[in-house]
């Protein structure tokens, strides 16, 4: 919460964060904000949203989003939950963030998606966002209200809300010299390639 606080990825008490443990979730609690959270305020969870320990605090209202992820994607060990700036200036268009720079691809598709609004803290949010996300998106907007992005850790969820902000800033920026040029199909089907290469010491030719 403090780095996403100290970046300006999260105002006041906006946002939530998760890790799943075992059976598991542990998530941050409502109203929490980095000056006022310590670890005894973190609130476990079964997947069914019930409590598993007792607490004063109470888990956020967009619990059921985690939840729903867990359940849906084995492989996702954290979630992330920003109103960071860019991203909710561009989820006001109900729209994808296309594929007008390379990196969009590091999400596991050619575009990020947007899931479809719902009322906060609704099931049917929960639903709509574990909809975008399917079997391969890392992240994903959320039409006027923010973003989620997951990992198969804090680290990498949370580094994937920043690059997620960054290109939203990026394409917002663009979108101001007039309609950004987007990336053709072989364009993208090449950068998924080199992306399998990533981390490794060479890049093909």
């Amino acid at each position: 919460m403090a780095r996403f606080e100290a970046e300006g990825l999260n105002h006041g008490s906006s946002g939530n964060i998760s890790v799943r443990a075992g059976s598991r979730t542990l998530i941050t609690p409502a109203g929490a904000r980095a000056a006022n959270l310590t670890p005894e305020r973190i609130v476990a969870l079964d997947i069914e949203g019930a409590l598993c320990d007792g607490g004063a605090d109470v888990p956020s209202t967009e619990w059921r989003i985690h939840t729903e992820i867990y359940r849906a994607r084995p492989e996702v060990m954290a979630v992330v939950h920003s109103h960071a700036d860019n991203c909710v200036a561009l989820s006001c268009h109900h729209r994808p963030l296309p594929p007008f720079h390379y990196m969009i691809a590091g999400f596991g598709g050619d575009e990020v998606p947007c899931a479809r609004y719902q009322p906060l803290g609704s099931d049917a949010l929960a639903f709509a966002v574990t909809e975008a996300l399917g079997a391969r998106y890392k992240a994903c907007l959320m039409a006027s209200h923010g973003m989620v992005a997951v990992g198969t850790s804090l680290s990498q969820a949370s580094d994937l809300t920043v690059k997620l902000e960054m290109l939203a800033r990026q394409y917002l920026l663009a979108r101001q010299a007039g309609e950004p040029v987007l990336l053709s199909e072989d364009e993208l089907r090449e950068v998924h390639r080199r992306y399998g290469y990533y981390g490794h010491s060479r890049m093909p030719r």
